[in-house]
């Protein structure tokens, strides 16, 4: 494949770089990438996924935009108020880059939405939804499907982000880190303990940097997904540490006849 003169020199500036090129840039335009949530990690997270040129985006939420979530949920605007999240972002993509593909998906995964048919044949998931029965189905369906998982959450100035292969041998789950107390819906909330909205963004962009791994994994110098790598993001301090997540021989996501 080869990149047309427009292609180019959009994406001149990661061509360039030894880590990326050419095959890393190709890479990235025949990616597909499934993107749970569009909310605030999610907004920042598409948006530079969009601009590193992933070829398709799928993007799946259920919510309506609120004027609350204009502090740090960065596609929308003041006229997107009471539109579908999924919607008003793929519109976002349209606009910004029409070579692009994506696909909007106004639902929510397990409630109504089947989790192996929009996320069968992804490239890698992006998972930044807002509850962990939603969370875990993702990471379950991810292993049975042999999909990789970049996920990223954030509670007040903390954020984390990690990669997981769970379907491949030795590698842990999102399940391994945290178990199974939590298949319900049982999040702390943005409208209860607060956000900031840089914060945010540093989550989002720092899981697209994290999935672009993924997706250059095995194809440029860039491409070390980091598997079982869990990124905390300290952000008062400010810090980064990184913890390994060893796969949990008990773990009934990916465990199971392995």
């Amino acid at each position: 494949m080869m990149l047309p003169p427009d292609r180019l020199d959009r994406f001149a500036r990661h061509i360039v770089l030894p880590e990326v090129g050419g095959a890393g840039q190709i890479a990235l335009g025949e990616a597909h990438v499934v993107l749970v949530g569009c909310g605030g990690i999610g907004s920042p997270a598409l948006q530079y996924l969009a601009a590193a040129g992933v070829g398709r985006l799928t993007l799946i939420d259920d919510d309506v935009i609120e004027a609350s979530n204009l502090q740090r949920q960065t596609v929308f605007t003041p006229a997107d108020i009471g539109r579908s999240k999924a919607h008003a972002a793929a519109e976002w993509v349209g606009r910004f880059d029409p070579a692009l593909e994506a696909c909007a998906v106004a639902g929510r995964i397990g409630g109504g939405v089947d989790a192996a048919q929009v996320l069968g044949g992804a490239t890698v998931v992006l998972d930044g939804c807002d509850n962990f029965a939603t969370r875990l189905l993702v990471s379950d369906t991810c292993v049975r499907l042999g999909v990789p998982l970049t996920t990223a959450a954030i509670g007040r100035f903390q954020g984390q982000v990690a990669n997981f292969a769970g379907h491949l041998a030795g590698h842990s789950c999102y399940r391994c880190f945290v178990g199974d107390a939590f298949d319900a819906e049982d999040c702390d909330t943005c409208a209860a303990d607060g956000v900031l909205g840089a914060m945010v963004g540093m989550v989002g962009a720092f899981a697209a940097m994290q999935a672009i791994r993924v997706i250059l994994d095995g194809k440029t110098a860039l491409g070390d997904p980091q598997w079982g790598k869990l990124h905390l993001l300290e952000g008062l301090v400010p810090s980064l540490r990184t913890m390994n997540i060893a796969r949990d021989p008990e773990c009934r996501g990916c465990s199971a006849g392995q």
